[in-house]
């Protein structure tokens, strides 16, 4: 039985509270009505800004789209200025959390070590974590993409929970650093080439039964014209999509080529 799909649009620092609340209409009405033909294959996760979250799930009553949070603060509560915990994500709505960007680990210095604790901090809230792996160009070009995901990856094993349902409830999603963002993409067998290696690597670590049931998306410059290409690919169950997100007819472009793998 194939895995059910995910695509997800990680909206970033964009949009007022007009754009939010008219961008989750327009997205679940296009799924609806793609839910009129059949059921669909994937599931799909929208990730506004933090000041766009009530909002956009009150936007989605009613609708199979869900509402994720672009990140969490490890931290149940307290004096942490400027962060969100999981259990405010889960008061408006959310189901999912983004976390490991890229950029959080570019521009903000998160690592490894603090990911993974971010990682313990949504299971115990009930979060579904889509967390991020992925490579600069410099370490792409040297040769040391799969040694740069396997460290990630080894770092979050740690942070997973002892029973086994919860073991497969949560997403990874390779980023290519030098792809996202940039115009520049990596090409389906590239693509294929590292989700493989980590469909390997949680074979190796959680078992046959677990690594099948876990979703690997990509991230990076996914648009309509490349979308169909990339999610042929074996091991790629969906994508975490940026800048093509913010355009609801792009977005369900993306959806649409999801369904075409089917």
């Amino acid at each position: 039985m194939p895995r059910r799909g995910l695509v997800v649009g990680n909206w970033k620092m964009n949009g007022s509270i007009a754009f939010v609340q008219a961008l989750t209409q327009a997205v679940g009405r296009g799924v609806a009505e793609r839910e009129r033909d059949r059921p669909l294959p994937c599931d799909v996760v929208l990730c506004p800004p933090f000041t766009g979250l009530s909002v956009a799930g009150q936007s989605l009553t009613g609708s199979t789209v869900r509402l994720g949070g672009q990140n969490s603060s490890e931290a149940v509560s307290g004096p942490f200025t400027g962060e969100i915990s999981g259990s405010m994500l889960r008061d408006v709505g959310c189901s999912h959390v983004i976390l490991g960007h890229s950029e959080r680990r570019t521009l903000f210095g998160e690592g490894d070590a603090g990911i993974a604790r971010k990682m313990v901090a949504a299971f115990r809230e009930g979060l579904v974590p889509i967390v991020c792996l992925g490579e600069t160009l410099s370490e792409r070009t040297a040769g040391h993409t799969l040694d740069v995901i396997r460290t990630q990856w080894l770092a979050l094993c740690p942070a997973l929970p002892e029973e086994e349902e919860k073991r497969s409830h949560w997403v990874l999603a390779y980023e290519p650093v030098w792809a996202i963002g940039t115009g520049r993409h990596a090409t389906p067998e590239q693509i294929q080439a590292v989700h493989g290696f980590i469909r390997q690597q949680l074979n190796d670590h959680l078992g046959a039964t677990i690594a099948s049931r876990i979703q690997i998306l990509y991230g990076g410059s996914v648009t309509p014209d490349n979308a169909l290409a990339i999610f042929s690919q074996r091991d790629v169950d969906g994508g975490l999509i940026g800048g093509a997100s913010l355009k609801a007819d792009t977005f369900l472009a993306i959806i649409d080529a999801y369904l075409e793998k089917f």
